[in-house]
């Protein structure tokens, strides 16, 4: 199953994507994208991790800032095959991706100064809505974090136009293909999926 959470900075999305994964299976596996370029980031990241850690709950951190498409596939693949425990392949059937946001940031800006970036950010989105996918139908769970950008003004910038636009596509591609999308406000999660008005 294909799980999509999203919501605002701060609004308790993260907290529900890992109770509700921790619902599915016995134990996780984290797949963590933040990069800590400063010390406040690593001051972040490590609360995180004690969360994380005092919840009781047994989760594996992988840190993997970039390649999440070429991730779920090799599990993917490790699972269709029978060969899961090659490869670090995960033990537990539930893994969560946070987030899916900074995930795209950090392709965004790798590829800043080429002048086909947002043609190669998209590239990269083709590879992970296709892996997410794989992964789920391989009977895995997937649970994905990501954050609403749009609500806000035209960001003054080309990159941060860019990166409005790219997150707003990626997130209506994930929704797409999950089997159940969660709005989280004010620590107030809804499941939006089942909701959809149909035309």
């Amino acid at each position: 199953m294909l799980v999509l959470v999203t919501g605002g900075a701060r609004s308790g999305k993260s907290s529900f994507a890992e109770a509700y994964a921790s619902s599915l299976a016995g134990e996780g596996v984290y797949i963590a994208t933040a990069q800590a370029y400063d010390e406040e980031m690593k001051d972040r990241i490590a609360l995180h991790r004690q969360q994380r850690d005092e919840a009781g709950y047994r989760w594996t951190t992988v840190e993997q800032p970039y390649e999440l498409a070429g991730v779920l596939m090799q599990w993917a693949l490790n699972k269709e095959t029978g060969s899961e425990k090659a490869a670090g392949s995960p033990k537990a059937p539930v893994v969560l991706i946070d987030c899916l946001t900074l995930w795209l940031s950090n392709w965004l800006l790798r590829y800043e100064q080429e002048p086909d970036a947002e043609q190669r950010v998209k590239g990269e989105l083709d590879q992970l809505v296709a892996a997410c996918r794989r992964f789920a139908d391989s009977g895995r769970n997937l649970v994905l974090v990501t954050n609403e950008v749009g609500y806000g003004l035209v960001p003054e910038y080309k990159l941060g136009r860019q990166f409005r636009d790219l997150s707003g596509i990626m997130n209506q591609r994930l929704a797409r293909e999950a089997e159940q999308v969660f709005l989280v406000t004010a620590g107030i999660p809804i499941e939006l999926k089942s909701r959809a008005f149909r035309l």
